[in-house]
């Protein structure tokens, strides 16, 4: 094995800082996409748009999980029909998708609609994507533009020879070309594949050529667990490069679980940290602690708190330490007592009975001390300099 004699970075120097994409700013009903805003989560419904009880009462349980953009399909006629009666019973910005018929997106956007969302290869060649453009620009609605890899331009597939990245990439470039030839500018882009590596590295050549804001997701991911398992894969490495302004996680079935996968994904990833974050060592034999009720209780008292606080809880006295140091607030703990940590250092022993209660008020004098929310800076290098809450 041949090891490099390149030197290491110096003590104390070492950063985890990660740039976010500079995107250029694109309003969508009371919210701003890109910029430095944050990555917001929405989602789809699944019931034909104009069964519109059934539609309010999907966007409804959206709205109460945390979903903050809505899409709707609008094939038909009837479902333009009620666009104006869903935006007036919903909180969150409502968005029109578009498939294959631009009449379509013409008439949607006679209604008090918030965003337009077309694939423009699919809607029947530039004179009809220009005229969804117009009437876009016209009535000051902002647009996404979707590149799917199952559904690219057969010139693009020939050219490249599959749907491969830089195919994708040829064809958000050139759409988003006509869009500013008509002086339009109020678009975001998404450029979906059913395959991680293609997503990922679709959305890493396009960040080198635009700086249009982004939707990532990874599209027909399937059913949960691994459809979850396998979007995270995908999202994260975009995410850790600075990529997406708003992310959708494609599930099979009730879109209602989407939102939780989103944002854990966010928050794993340190683009968007809404709440603390539980940190617990796997079950072995070295733990010496009953665990899994502390972390039981813990969860449910932490419950409903915004606070972006990392909270490590080690029940064995190998790692438990080390491990504790490096959390906002941790503990190591075994045979019934522990040592509470907070920003690596000791601050209090504890019996075990105690620790649920002791936790507790370390957590709310963080929140006393970091009043606006944010984090706490790490004695070990400090977290990725991301925004985190919102």
């Amino acid at each position: 094995m041949t090891i490099t004699k390149a030197p290491l970075p110096a003590p104390g120097t070492w950063t985890r800082e990660v740039k976010r994409h500079k995107t250029r700013e694109v309003g969508v009903g009371r919210l701003v996409v890109g910029g430095d805003n944050p990555v917001w989560v929405q989602s789809m419904t699944t019931p034909d748009t104009h069964n519109l009880d059934a539609v309010l009462t999907e966007i409804h349980r959206l709205e109460e999980a945390g979903c903050e953009i809505v899409r709707v399909t609008v094939p038909k006629p009837e479902d333009a029909a009620v666009l104006g009666e869903i935006k007036r019973r919903i909180k969150i910005p409502l968005i029109c998708d578009i498939h294959f018929d631009y009449k379509m997106a013409l008439a949607a956007m006679d209604h008090p609609i918030d965003k337009i969302r077309i694939n423009p290869g699919n809607i029947g060649g530039y004179d009809r994507y220009r005229q969804v453009i117009r009437k876009a620009k016209d009535k000051g609605l902002p647009m996404r533009i979707g590149v799917n890899a199952g559904s690219l331009e057969r010139e693009l597939v020939e050219k490249h020879g599959y749907p491969c990245p830089p195919a994708m990439v040829e064809s958000a470039l050139r759409y988003l070309e006509i869009a500013e030839s008509e002086g339009y500018h109020d678009v975001i882009v998404s450029l979906k594949s059913s395959d991680v590596i293609t997503a990922v590295e679709a959305y890493r050549l396009y960040a080198k050529y635009a700086d249009y804001p982004t939707h990532i997701g990874i599209t027909e991911a399937g059913k949960a667990p691994y459809a979850v398992t396998k979007s995270a894969c995908g999202l994260a490495p975009i995410l850790l490069d600075g990529i997406g302004d708003t992310i959708r996680i494609s599930l099979l079935g009730d879109p209602v679980p989407e939102i939780a996968a989103a944002f854990d994904i966010l928050q794993a990833t340190q683009r968007r940290v809404r709440k603390p974050e539980l940190i617990a060592c796997p079950t072995c034999g070295r733990l010496a602690i009953d665990l899994e009720d502390i972390i039981a209780k813990l969860e449910q008292r932490l419950g409903g708190r915004k606070t972006p606080v990392k909270i490590s809880v080690l029940g064995c006295v190998v790692n438990g330490p080390g491990e504790a140091r490096e959390a906002d607030i941790g503990i190591a703990a075994g045979n019934g007592k522990g040592v509470i940590f907070r920003n690596g250092e000791i601050v209090r022993n504890v019996l075990e009975s105690e620790m649920v209660d002791a936790l507790m008020e370390e957590v709310e004098r963080w929140e006393r001390e970091h009043p606006n929310g944010a984090p706490a800076p790490s004695h070990s290098g400090g977290r990725m300099k991301l925004p985190l809450v919102g």
